[in-house]
Order: structure tokens, then sequence, then C-alpha cells
């Protein structure tokens, strides 16, 4: 086992010594607002944000009191991360260099962050990561954006540009791929081989800019277009698989569109999203492109209340129509025309903003294609399964101790597969059952 597998000990430890309450996403966010953590994300540290914390984010994260210390400082946070994972059945074979088959501890990562307010109306969310399963230092998750705000027909109305590396990292809800629920999970375990192309394909390996407004704190339009980085700006960055990694042919248009509304504790959102692609399979345009259409609809429901007992829901659903012609070609798949579908939904109790009970269910189907997924024995993308979680977040509230400083987040989480890529049992041939995959995994998060 890894020397990390010490430090990640080290670091679980460490943080657990500590006796404050409560914690936040980017503390660097707290410092500027001189609101708790707890007053934009509803476990106080994570991702799940509140109605104030879209608010912050759609304005351009410029929001500042500029009245005290905290608020003057550099808008710099850092992070570390540890975690174990256990699986019911030990993989084949090692999940990267120097782990072991199963019952791995890690140091997963450490990541600096510029997360802020830049000048004026000019904000910034970027993410800089070493990888340390990977062993690679990546521009991770990176949000630029410029907004100001008027007013028309009467009422209030947002609007803004958003510079970011990959569709729905911009995004306010947390039910569309980028921020979605699980908010962590292992790197250390299987997971399905299919998704749809918007489920992270493009996620920093391309860049995108969208124009986005919201009128009356309801209706929210966005649309913009995304394009690939070249293949010497990704490997500058830590990102780049090879030289013939796919690519976009030309931009890559996406939208948005979402109708919100909160009646007193009560909090509701409906919306869809979408992109189209043409992707050029090895940066290679002899046999032509597969193009990718994603469709997707989602909703978030949330009971604030007084903070005390928060009840949210989650859904999303996404189709994709896959046109893959050159993939036809070169002989990957057999069918021109393919379909994926996605569903993903999750409920969560939260008590006092520190104690979390999650349950999230997701499901994968698709067309059956013998050479797309020739590597199990049903022949398609079929996956389902659900994620349980235990939440504990010790700081993030304004009374908390070292409050904006110090910030912390535990996670016990158990994933367990009835359908694995295609079948629930012997899904690859050598025996191996969807539950086989069934992955315990425990997490800490520190962020300061």
């Amino acid at each position: 086992m890894k020397t990390s597998f010490l430090m990640g000990l080290l670091l679980l430890s460490t943080a657990s010594i500590f006796t404050i309450h409560d914690a936040l996403a980017v503390a660097s966010f707290a410092r500027q607002t001189g609101i708790s953590c707890s007053g934009c994300h509803t476990q106080s540290f994570g991702p799940n944000l509140t109605p104030m914390g879209r608010d912050f984010k759609l304005n351009g994260y410029t929001m500042s009191t500029g009245s005290d210390f905290n608020s003057k400082l550099p808008p710099i946070s850092a992070m570390v991360v540890g975690s174990f994972t256990h699986l019911d059945n030990k993989l084949p074979e090692a999940p990267a260099p120097g782990y072991n088959t199963n019952n791995n501890g890690s140091f997963d990562e450490a990541s600096l962050f510029y997360a802020g307010k830049v000048y004026s109306k000019l904000g910034a969310f970027v993410q800089l990561t070493y990888n340390n399963i990977e062993s690679i230092l990546e521009l991770d998750n990176t949000d630029i954006r410029l907004a100001d705000r008027t007013q028309l027909v009467g009422q209030d109305f947002v609007y803004g540009l958003s510079f970011n590396n990959g569709p729905t990292v911009q995004d306010l809800w947390n039910t569309t791929p980028t921020w979605s629920y699980p908010y962590t999970s292992s790197a250390l375990t299987n997971t399905p081989g299919a998704s749809t192309l918007i489920e992270g394909a493009l996620a920093q390996n391309s860049g995108g800019a969208t124009a986005y407004m919201m009128w009356n704190n309801l209706l929210y339009l966005e649309a913009g277009a995304y394009a690939s980085f070249s293949t010497q700006f990704q490997r500058n960055v830590g990102i780049a698989e090879s030289a013939t990694a796919d690519k976009i042919d030309g931009g890559a248009p996406y939208w948005r569109l979402a109708l919100q509304h909160q009646i007193g504790g009560h909090y509701f959102q409906v919306g869809t999203f979408g992109l189209r692609a043409n992707i050029v399979p090895g940066r290679d345009h002899m046999f032509g492109m597969n193009e990718y259409s994603d469709l997707g609809v989602d909703a978030n429901y949330q009971f604030l209340g007084s903070g005390k007992h928060i009840f949210e829901y989650k859904a999303s659903y996404i189709r994709e129509d896959q046109k893959l012609g050159a993939g036809y070609q070169f002989g990957n798949n057999a069918n021109i025309n393919n379909r994926l579908f996605s569903l993903h939904s999750n409920a969560s109790y939260t008590y006092d903003q520190t104690y979390t009970v999650n349950l999230g269910y997701f499901r994968t189907t698709g067309s059956y294609d013998p050479l797309l997924y020739g590597g199990n024995t049903a022949n398609k993308p079929n996956s389902e399964g659900f994620i349980a979680e235990l939440d504990y977040v010790p700081f993030g509230k304004s009374n908390s101790t070292l409050a904006p400083w110090l910030n912390l987040r535990f996670a016990l989480q158990y994933a367990a597969y009835t359908k694995f890529d295609g079948a629930e049992y012997n899904y690859d041939g050598s025996g191996r059952n969807a539950s086989s995959n069934n992955t315990l995994f425990l997490n800490g998060w520190l962020m300061f």
C-alpha cells in the first residue's frame, strides 16, 4: 500500500481532533462576504447551494462587505482530501500504480483556489489540483464571470458572461452533472463504462463562453458554445491524454433554461439544458465525425425553514441521440444511430446544517450494440444502483471557532449496484457480478 495511505490517515485523524461546529465550500468566499458558510451551503460545507449561494454565483462571486480585514485579503483558499475505499469483491487488477486491488487508503488530492472578486464586477472560481492518484498537476473546475444588474419591466435583471472549462461548471443548481450528487466518490473503484457526453467527457479539456440572464429571480436563460483546447494547452495544464485525443469539430452549442420560485421556506426549480457536439475521434477527419445531441430536464425542491431541519429532493434525466458515423467507419460500433439515457435522483435530510442523510438512485440505459458495448456480455450500456451517504460537517456557522478560516466534511458512502455494464450477473464474462463493485467509501475533506 502506498505511503499516501499514511498521509490520508494522518489527515483524517488530525482533522477529527477539532470540536468546532460547521463548514463551507471555499473559505475565501466567506471571508470576502462576511457571511458564514451556512448562509450559502445547505450542509455548511460542500457544493450544495442555498438560494443565497446561487445568487452569489449568479452575480459573479463579487459580493463583498469591504469593511473588515478578512474581506480585503486575497481570495485564496486551499483544500486537501483523503479517503479509504473498500469493495465487496476485489478488483481484477490494481486501480492505479502503487495501490492494492482492494482496501485502499489514500491522500487523493490537494487544491489551490482563487475564488472571489477580481475587480469591480469581475469574479472567478479557479481550481488548480494536484491529483495524487494519477500524480499530475492539473487545471480543475474554472468559472470566470463578468456580471451586472439593472431593472427590466420594473423587475430585477441580472446579466453576465461566464468563461469556463466544461459544460455545467457554471450552472447554479446541483442537478446538472458537474455539481450533482454524489458530491464526492472514490477514484479507486470500478464505475460504469457508459455515460452521456455532457456528463464529464468535455470537462477540463474544452473551453466555453456563455451569456446568461436572470429576470425577477424567476426566469433564467443561458446560451453559448464550447471548443476543445489544443493538445499543447492541455499538456501544459495537465489534462491531455494524448495528441490523438478526441476533439470538438468547430463549436458545440450549449443552452440552459430554468424557472425558480420560493414560497416561505419552500424553494422550487424546474429546468432544461442541452448540448450539441460533433466529435472527431482521434482528431482524424478521415472518417468524418460522431454527432451527439444531449437533452436534459431537471428539478429541485428545498425546504430550508429556519435551517434547523432541511429537506431536499433533486432529479435529472438526460437523453442522448448519437449518430456515430466515424465510429462505424472505424469499426467501433455496429449501429450508426444509438441512444443513451441517464437518470439521477436523490433525497436528503440535514439537521442543523451539520448532519446529513442522503439516498440516491441512478440508472443508465441505451441501445444494444455488440461492438460499442462488446466488452460486456449483454452488449448494452445498462447500469443501475443506489447510493446511501452519511455526512458530518463540524465547522462553518457564524459562531464556529476559527470561522471562516477552517472547514471540514466527513462522508461515509455506500454505492450498491443492481446492474453494471449491461447485466446483474457475469457482466464481463469472467464471472464478476454487478454487486462485486459495491463500494464503501470514507472521505475526509478539509478546506482552509
